[in-house]
């Protein structure tokens, strides 16, 4: 398959390069970016000088003129994608990374282990990656609604995402000098990912959903932990949750379903470089609150390698190929 990606000199645009020259079938023959336009691949990443492919020239983005590319990965900063990919050819198809497209019409939702989604994505030319926050929740979140064990209202998710998420193009406020040694919120007013997670959750429960949604900054490069908390519809046990966790991704290959060990949540370090997600419940002794628990890679799960989940569907793939590396242990 003859690969393209947009946006290569960021985070999740390199990421997705590093994937793809690792995957069995897939050959990055179009290249695009802003910034690094007119640097050759081994240039701006020095790890591919001598491998076929590294001395591709980085092109400036110009839709009409994708030739030859059957399959588009876009990965540019909200806002920054919906013009112009709606003149790329309708015969390349294309995963958008970036949020211009979640809940689209026209545009399928690429989170692959929602309830009927997958059979939608393989069929689907114009697929809209999930945001990196609402990948972590909701994976967390829809066996419990699945299962009508908690409400789908008042929903609280508090997740904290390492500093990439921001994108290498983010404010400086989000630079190393501002993020280490250091913890905040953002986005309190308003953020695009709680619209996504509330259609979402609404389409498993069948109902109207509301969530009430806090990210935060932690000074690490990568991962995302979200921690959820919902109001159960009956008496339930932790027990019963991971039971209807386990039961909703039984086949799932990158669904890792944890019971707590010594009360502890999964770690984000646990899925640093993969597609995994490690998923863990609880409930509160004093409120009876569910707390559903969801790590990942906020480049991992939360964009790349979900995006390269999603272009294994599409063009007929095994779903796993390229992705089925161990994670980067410390």
């Amino acid at each position: 398959m003859r690969i393209g990606i947009v946006g290569v000199s960021g985070y999740g645009g390199s990421e997705l390069l590093r994937l793809c020259f690792g995957h069995p079938a897939f050959e990055v023959v179009y290249v695009g970016g802003e910034s690094s336009a007119g640097q050759t691949l081994s240039k701006r990443f020095p790890a591919l000088a001598g491998r076929a492919g590294g001395d591709l020239a980085i092109q400036p983005f110009v839709p009409e003129q994708i030739r030859g590319v059957d399959l588009l990965f876009a990965s540019l900063p909200t806002g920054k994608s919906r013009e112009p990919l709606a003149r790329v050819p309708d015969a390349t198809k294309i995963v958008d990374v970036g949020g211009d497209h979640r809940f689209v019409e026209g545009w399928t939702y690429g989170l692959t282990e929602l309830p009927g989604q997958r059979e939608r994505i393989r069929n689907s030319t114009r697929i809209a990656n999930p945001g990196c926050y609402p990948a972590a929740a909701l994976l967390a979140l829809v066996p419990l609604l699945r299962e009508g064990l908690v409400e789908p209202e008042g929903i609280v998710i508090d997740a904290k995402s390492g500093v990439t998420g921001t994108g290498r193009g983010g404010a400086s406020d989000f630079g190393y000098v501002e993020t280490n040694e250091d913890l905040f919120a953002y986005g309190l007013e308003a953020h695009p990912h709680v619209r996504e997670m509330e259609l979402a959750l609404a389409q498993v429960a069948g109902s109207k959903a509301s969530v009430a949604f806090t990210p935060h900054i932690v000074p690490m490069a990568r991962g995302i932990l979200a921690t959820c908390y919902a109001r159960p519809k009956r008496a339930t046990t932790a027990a019963r949750l991971l039971e209807a966790a386990q039961s909703c991704y039984r086949d799932e290959p990158f669904i890792r379903v944890m019971p707590l060990e010594r009360g502890r949540s999964p770690h984000t370090g646990w899925a640093t470089g993969s597609n995994l997600a490690f998923l863990s419940y609880a409930v509160n002794a004093q409120t009876g609150l569910v707390v559903a628990l969801g790590a990942i890679d906020n480049l991992g799960k939360g964009a790349a390698a979900q995006a390269v989940q999603n272009a294994n569907l599409m063009t007929g793939q095994p779903e796993t190929a390229g992705l089925a590396g161990l994670p980067l242990w410390p």
